[in-house]
C-alpha cells in the first residue's frame, strides 16, 4: 500500500468541465440558519464529495460570495448547485413541488435512525438547523419525516458540518445499494 500522489488522486476525480454533465445523487442539503460560514463552506466541500443534487441556504444562513465559505469550501461552492431563499418555507415548498422527500436531521420525538432510509423516500433533501438551537418548530411541522444520528456519550448533538456529512453519505450508500440490487 502507499498513498497516491496528488497529480494521482486528480486523474481519478472529476474535473469542473465535467462536474456538469454528470448526473447527481438524487439527495438535497438545506441549511437552515445556519450561522457560521465555516460550517457552510464545509458543508458546500461534503457536497461537492458526494456529489447531491443541491444545496439550498435559508434564512440567515450564509451564502456565497464570502471568502470564508470559500475558504473551508475549497472551490465547491463553484462546483456545487445551490440557491438562497429568504424564509424557509418558500424553500420547503420548492423541494415539495418537486416530489422531493424532505427529512428533519434532528432529534424529535417520532425520529428513525438515520440509516432507515428507504428506496421510496427518494429523491430525498436533509434539512439541518441551526448549530445552537438546531431546527425550528415551525420547519419541523413542514417536514416529512426526522431523522437522526444515535448518540452514545454524554453530548447529544455533533457538531452540523459532521452531522451532514454522516447522514449524506448514509443515503448515498442507501442509494447505490438500492440501485446495484
Amino acid at each position: 500500500m502507499r498513498k497516491l500522489l496528488h497529480n494521482e488522486i486528480l486523474k481519478l476525480r472529476l474535473t469542473e468541465e465535467q462536474i456538469g454533465n454528470v448526473m447527481r445523487h438524487p439527495i438535497y442539503l438545506m441549511l437552515c440558519n445556519i450561522r457560521s460560514l465555516y460550517n457552510v463552506g464545509s458543508i458546500f466541500r461534503t457536497a461537492d464529495a458526494a456529489l447531491v443534487s443541491e444545496v439550498i441556504l435559508t434564512g440567515y444562513t450564509p451564502h456565497p460570495p464570502r471568502k470564508e465559505i470559500e475558504k473551508t469550501a475549497l472551490g465547491a461552492d463553484k462546483t456545487v448547485p445551490w440557491r438562497y431563499f429568504k424564509e424557509h418555507k418558500k424553500a420547503l415548498i420548492y423541494l415539495k413541488e418537486q416530489n422531493i422527500k424532505i427529512f428533519a436531521l434532528e432529534i424529535t420525538d417520532c425520529g428513525k435512525p438515520y440509516y432507515s432510509i428507504t428506496k421510496s423516500e427518494f429523491p430525498l433533501c436533509i434539512v439541518l438547523g441551526n448549530e445552537l438551537t438546531g431546527i425550528d418548530n415551525e420547519i419541523l411541522s413542514l417536514c416529512d419525516d426526522s431523522i437522526e444520528i444515535p448518540m452514545f456519550g454524554v453530548k447529544h448533538s455533533l457538531n452540523v458540518s459532521v452531522a451532514a456529512g454522516i447522514a449524506t453519505f448514509e443515503a448515498i450508500k442507501v442509494w447505490l445499494n438500492l440501485n446495484n440490487t
